[in-house]
């Protein structure tokens, strides 16, 4: 890893990655059930912007938390980036994974039982799809592409060491900018976890392989960019 934490146990690093999933998710996938509340209430859906900033500024405030314990990962694209950069070993990326997507699946479950059942289902708790008219080849390389602005983003400024207080920030805006744009055609997910959280509690599983398969080559090839291309070591 690329902090020092040794002294850090692995359940700490685990719990911090679990936790962190739950807060991307709990706020990033709420702010879509707000929004079919909106709508049914009062006719209108918040902006493309308002949905954007909800999940960039939950992923800066769980990447704040959790840097200094485990990385602050809260993603398994971002995990597998650090995998074959060889700066995870490969039972604690499996361990970091589990927990990012138990995160985010007991965010999914919170918002089930506590937020209004039919806000809940008409938005399927905030699981992404796929626009009409938008391929599967499209979705997989919109959600590779957003997801390696983010990776590359998280080892610019972490892995780059440029400045680590404020590297929470600068991952959400990354996340945000991917949704601005991706948003309406695929949800802007660009995180495994975030989409098969909500995915798994609302029973919704339409083209979930896209939301693996794309964030997971956008951000291995964000990795080895930066890694063979930008990084001094």
């Amino acid at each position: 890893m690329l902090l020092n934490m040794a002294s850090i146990s692995s359940k700490q690093k685990i719990f911090a990655e679990l936790f962190g999933a739950f807060i991307l998710t709990f706020i990033g996938a709420g702010s879509v059930v707000a929004a079919q509340y909106y709508l049914a209430s009062y006719g209108i859906v918040p902006e493309l912007l308002v949905i954007a900033l909800a999940n960039g500024l939950a992923l800066a405030v769980a990447v704040t938390i959790a840097l200094e314990i485990s990385g602050g990962h809260i993603n398994p694209a971002v995990t597998m980036g650090f995998l074959v950069t060889g700066r995870i070993k490969p039972k604690d990326a499996l361990a970091y994974i589990i927990a990012q997507v138990l995160g985010a699946a007991i965010a999914a479950y919170a918002l089930l039982a506590f937020m209004p059942i039919a806000f809940v289902s008409s938005g399927n708790l905030g699981a992404p799809s796929l626009a009409q008219g938008i391929s599967v080849l499209q979705g997989i390389g919109i959600e590779a592409l957003i997801t390696f602005i983010l990776v590359f983003t998280v080892f610019g400024v972490v892995v780059g060491k440029k400045d680590l207080k404020t590297a929470g920030l600068w991952i959400g805006l990354a996340l945000t900018g991917g949704i601005l744009v991706a948003g309406p055609f695929t949800g802007g997910a660009a995180n495994p976890a975030r989409a098969l959280g909500p995915e798994i509690a609302a029973g919704f599983f339409a083209n979930w392989y896209v939301y693996w398969i794309g964030p997971v080559i956008g951000g291995i090839i964000a990795a080895l960019a930066y890694e063979h291309l930008v990084h001094r070591k």
